[in-house]
């Protein structure tokens, strides 16, 4: 004998529930009880971002300016790309201390191949990003067959690669590359028209919104409980708008450089990668627990070689566009505070020094921060000794709450 349970008081609330919990309050409370779980996502650096901009904005009108706003993202492109690379050695818990040295590396082969060898540009720039690659798969062997860790195979590459770039340039020390290029021109002047800037911001849009439909779609096919569609629609309304309104505000002056924009789709490709594809999963596996992912079947070795390559190409992509910034290859390029900014930027962003965790927004995000200290210092005429120090404590309170973070997670999930 069956038994209809249909229309039963009990099922008819549950009922409800899930209902109300696909609305827009339910959304939100999502968001509070992950809020509470320990998983803040990108809020600390969101709530850290409109401080540092309201204080500077008060000490000076100047900093939120279009024209400084501009700059700042000329500025936040090149370091970021490198941001980016750590991000992906972050995410299966290493660390490439030689990013700086293998972007310096980089520029100084592009001078010589492009200006002093007459070689075609687009061929001097993929031979240097195949030896940033060739960095990264020295590490992956050094880590993967010789167990040499991370911090020493790549702090000995620091200082290796310095060398290299000393060599490559001689007794020259700095190479002027042309000015009239096309590569200067992307690092220097290009802004993009701004109905260009428009159609992009709305295309983001609706990538977001697309890709947020089909995780729904998924889940639901799954019979899981989807996400809310209206907060999903509000979500893009909302993000759509405020980057629509940030490209009028920039188009007031120059407009949005292109190397921004193409940071920004690197960001994006890296994200999908991270989070959608199999490659992406694995990282996050590799980081979580090494050990599980070998006993999943997954190729462990095959993902740290990935993580050390795509680190150095992206150092070597980072330090192509960052001589393209100041027109010129020297000596001193990827030294100073490059390896401290493209870190820094990676774990301010969110991306969690204990492997496991990330997004590729956190470069975007940390970046950002760590510019906007840069120019608001730089505009009130203040010594770089405080820029050092205030990005240090920004960087202090990050790893802070990523450790809070993380035991707060594992004391719900004994819960």
């Amino acid at each position: 004998m069956s038994t209809n349970l249909e229309g039963t008081p009990a099922l008819d609330r549950a009922d409800a529930r899930v209902r109300h919990d696909e609305g827009l309050g339910g959304a939100v409370r999502g968001f509070l009880d992950r809020v509470r779980s320990g998983d803040l996502g990108s809020l600390p650096v969101v709530v850290g971002l409109a401080v540092i901009w309201t204080v500077f904005q008060i000490l000076n009108p100047v900093f939120l300016g279009a024209n400084n706003l501009v700059n700042l993202l000329f500025d936040c492109s090149t370091v970021g790309i490198i941001s980016l690379g750590i991000v992906c050695i972050l995410m299966v818990g290493e660390i490439d201390l030689s990013v700086g040295s293998v972007s310096g590396f980089a520029s100084a082969l592009l001078g010589v191949l492009w200006v002093n060898g007459g070689w075609w540009a687009p061929g001097a720039i993929l031979l240097a990003m195949l030896c940033g690659a060739a960095v990264g798969a020295i590490y992956a062997v050094l880590f993967n067959r010789l167990g040499m860790p991370s911090f020493v195979s790549t702090l000995s590459g620091l200082l290796a690669v310095l060398g290299l770039q000393l060599y490559v340039l001689g007794s020259s020390g700095s190479i002027n590359l042309p000015f009239e290029s096309s590569l200067v021109g992307l690092g220097q002047t290009w802004v993009m028209p701004s109905v260009l800037a428009y159609l992009f911001v709305l295309l983001a849009g609706g990538a977001y919104f697309f890709a947020g439909f089909r995780t729904a779609a998924r889940r639901r096919a799954a019979g899981l409980t989807p996400p809310s569609l209206l907060g999903l629609a509000v979500r893009t309304a909302v993000l759509t708008a405020a980057l629509l309104a940030v490209a009028a505000y920039l188009n007031t002056d120059r407009g949005v450089p292109w190397v921004f924009g193409f940071f920004a789709l690197l960001v994006v490709l890296l994200d999908y990668a991270l989070k959608r594809t199999q490659w992406g999963r694995s990282m996050t596996a590799v980081g979580g627990n090494r050990e599980a992912a070998r006993r999943a079947g997954i190729d462990v070795h095959s993902i740290y070689r990935g993580a050390f390559m795509l680190c150095s190409t992206l150092a070597s992509l980072g330090g192509i566009l960052s001589a393209a910034r100041l027109a010129s290859a020297s000596q001193q390029a990827g030294t100073g505070d490059v390896n401290l900014d493209a870190i820094a930027a990676a774990v301010i962003g969110g991306t969690s020094l204990f492997g496991g965790r990330g997004s590729a927004y956190s470069a975007l995000l940390g970046i950002i921060v760590i510019q906007s200290i840069a120019s608001g210092l730089t505009l009130l005429d203040l010594s770089s000794s405080l820029r050092y120090m205030i990005t240090g404590g920004v960087l202090a309170i990050a790893v802070i709450v990523d450790s809070l973070a993380r035991r707060s997670r594992v004391s719900h999930g004994r819960a």
